[in-house]
């Protein structure tokens, strides 16, 4: 059971001036580099994303080595740094592959301890030149799955993986595979002979996913164990910065059109029914925001109260992302629901991103485990 009470320092639930500032460079460098015509535009590119813009959030701002020490060619900063690039990604509705990259793999790989496996793909990342994801994360039924078989002095792969993100691109892969002595991490580079991989159509084509098949698949163990709980929980705390920027732009956009449309010789926003509803986002979003806040910081301490923080973030930051989304929709009117305007773009990532780890009802079954109100059924 877990403690009810919070370990983590108030005061680092606040950003600091560091953050403030690397917020402001990123806002700006999105609002130049990644609006949404460009997302648009590179959506029907073969990596579905600028990879010029990718080098360059890696070289001129340095964003993929921010919480990757710097004895792997990282910056030596903590998740808090990275969680404000994430939210501005996310308000910006940023279409690379950050968050299987420099969160799931980085994470999986820094948490096995496997020193030899960080300084041959860490550095990597943090560069900018190595693309990675996670597959087999999830719990799968006996028999399903990938499994690892011993093949003379190295092992092979075999099995598959569904609505792997950013599956049919990334450079790397940390796989999750069953062994004759239980799970454990490999580190597989795929290749099309014993790797095909086949995109899936997905709702938000803003996050590519897609169905990987391992077919005597070198790889390579990494680290000792199979656990993968602490990786998924920073995945979960970085959705929710990306739902809370996502959130954000959403209500701003908002306000700053019904302060504009005029109807009955007014402005929209003047009326109390569009303020009360635009209310409720504002409220809804301070509470995603201090959710997401004590996830980000229970990542950086490496806390044992993430489990709880994850899954209490990713419940409210996806309610949060969905009605501010559809108000987003609603209280533009009819342009609102045009495929010319941006703001289904931010429906679809809402929509999928509330699924991605989880479903909000999943997460509050967990919760209740995890703070002691119920335990699961006997098998």
């Amino acid at each position: 059971m877990h403690h009810r009470h919070p370990d983590i320092d108030p005061q680092l639930l606040s950003e600091t001036e560091e953050q403030r500032e690397l917020r402001t460079v990123l806002r700006d460098f999105f609002t130049e580099e990644s609006g949404p015509e460009a997302v648009r535009r590179h959506l029907a590119t073969p990596r579905g994303h600028d990879e010029k813009l990718w080098a360059r959030l890696a070289g001129e701002i340095g964003v993929h080595g921010l919480a990757i020490p710097e004895e792997f060619g990282g910056s030596g900063f903590t998740f808090a740094e990275l969680a404000v690039a994430l939210e501005e990604s996310g308000r910006a509705l940023y279409c690379a592959p950050l968050l299987p990259t420099v969160v799931l793999a980085a994470h999986a790989l820094l948490n096995s301890a496997d020193q030899q496996a960080c300084a041959r793909y860490l550095p990597r990342i943090a560069a900018g030149t190595l693309t990675a994801t996670v597959a087999g994360f999830e719990e799968a039924e006996p028999g399903v799955g990938v499994v690892a078989e011993r093949s003379g002095p190295g092992w092979v792969l075999r099995g598959a993986a569904d609505f792997v993100l950013d599956g049919a691109g990334a450079d790397l892969i940390v796989v999750r595979a069953q062994t004759a002595e239980g799970a454990r991490l490999f580190a597989c580079e795929p290749a099309d002979d014993t790797c095909p991989r086949t995109p899936r159509r997905v709702l938000d084509e803003t996050r590519r996913q897609a169905l990987v098949e391992f077919r005597g698949a070198p790889a390579t163990p990494v680290g000792e164990s199979g656990e993968v709980t602490a990786a998924l929980d920073a995945g979960r705390a970085a959705l929710a910065a990306e739902q809370v920027g996502g959130s954000g732009h959403a209500l701003d956009a908002t306000v700053e059109f019904v302060a504009q449309r005029q109807q009955f010789g007014r402005p929209i926003g003047s009326f109390q029914a569009v303020k009360h509803r635009l209310a409720d986002v504002l409220v809804a979003l301070e509470a995603a925001r201090s959710a997401s806040a004590y996830a980000t910081a229970c990542v950086a301490l490496a806390s044992p109260q993430l489990p709880v923080a994850a899954s209490a973030a990713a419940a409210v930051c996806s309610e949060t992302y969905r009605l501010a989304t559809a108000e987003y929709v609603q209280l533009h009117g009819g342009i609102g629901f045009t495929w010319e305007h941006s703001a289904h773009l931010y429906v679809r990532r809402a929509r999928s991103s509330e699924v991605l780890f989880g479903t909000s009802d999943q997460h509050r079954t967990r919760l209740a485990e995890l703070v002691g109100l119920t335990t699961r059924p006997a098998a």
